[in-house]
C-alpha cells in the first residue's frame, strides 16, 4: 500500500476531512485527528489507537504495526508499515482508528 491508498481509504469514511497538521496530511472526524501521514517519508501511516488496541495490533502483526517511538507511542499512537499492509489490513486499521475517535467524540459530546 502507499500514502495515496492511505489517503483514499481515510477519506472514504463518513465525516472525514483532510487537513494539514504541522505541514503533513492528517485526517479528522468531528474535529479530532485519528490518523496522519506525518511519517510517510519513512514508509508509515500513523494511527491514533488506545494502548490496548496498539498492543493487539503489534502482537498480531509485528511486521506491519509498531508503536511510534517516544512519548507518542506510549499514548497509543501507532505506525502502520504501508508496504507490508494489504488493502484489507490497512482499511481495517484506519477504520478502527476512525471508529475509536467517533466513540471518543461521543463521550465528550462532540459531533460525529
Amino acid at each position: 500500500m502507499t500514502p495515496a491508498d492511505f489517503r483514499r481509504i481515510a477519506l472514504s469514511l463518513e465525516g472525514v476531512e483532510e487537513y494539514s497538521h504541522a505541514g503533513f496530511p492528517a485526517f479528522r472526524v468531528g474535529g479530532r485527528k485519528f490518523a496522519s501521514l506525518a511519517s510517510q517519508a519513512e514508509g508509515y501511516g500513523n494511527l491514533m489507537l488506545t494502548l490496548e488496541l496498539q498492543a493487539t495490533f503489534v502482537e498480531e502483526a509485528p511486521e506491519i504495526f509498531l508503536p511510534i517511538p517516544g512519548g507518542w507511542g506510549k499514548m497509543g499512537h501507532t505506525h502502520i508499515r504501508l508496504s507490508a499492509a494489504s488493502e484489507d489490513v490497512l482499511s481495517g486499521a484506519i477504520r478502527t482508528a476512525w471508529k475509536l475517535r467517533i466513540d471518543q467524540n461521543a463521550t465528550v459530546g462532540r459531533k460525529k
